[in-house]
């Protein structure tokens, strides 16, 4: 018995003048979503925030410069003695725009400069947890707002690199 296609008896009914031919559009689907996301992500950038930690000395601006192929982050001069004590942790961030095939980039490099200087270091790390949390707090902050903004700036840290002595 050979196979037969059930509708291949049927013949559709030619459209009466009054109804519209249908138009294609094309593929439409779930899957789609992903490469139109990826296209309006293109279009509009990236933000992308590091945060480097660690003694001075331990190479923190030579990686960064090597990862992204430029002079991103200054190479810090060797302090005084009277400036290499310094009484708190001070969090600098240094943004910088990228562009590289088309793709934006809007990178923030987040030095913290005397961390881990000290003899004691018990309590080091509570200024560095303070400003992240900080951080991802003014952002939800912004998110629940009610008149909020379209594109919310991003300053949270996305990836914190600590080096070890």
């Amino acid at each position: 018995m050979a196979d037969t296609p059930r509708d291949a008896g049927l013949k559709q009914a030619p459209a009466s003048r009054n109804e519209k031919a249908p138009v294609d559009f094309g593929y439409v689907g779930i899957d789609s979503i992903l490469e139109q996301m990826r296209r309006k992500a293109m279009k509009q950038g990236f933000e992308f925030n590091i945060m480097v930690v660690g003694q001075s000395g331990l190479g923190k601006s030579t990686l960064i410069n090597t990862l992204f192929k430029s002079k991103i982050s200054r190479k810090s001069v060797q302090p005084t003695s009277e400036e290499r004590i310094p009484k708190t942790i001070e969090i600098k961030s240094i943004t910088h725009d990228i562009e590289e095939k088309g793709v934006r980039m809007k990178l923030t490099v987040i030095d913290t400069p005397g961390f881990g200087d000290h003899i004691n270091n018990e309590n080091c790390w509570q200024p560095i947890m303070k400003f992240i949390n900080d951080q991802y707090e003014k952002y939800l902050q912004e998110e629940v707002n009610i008149n909020r903004k379209k594109r919310i700036p991003d300053t949270r840290v996305h990836c914190c690199l600590y080096f070890i002595p």
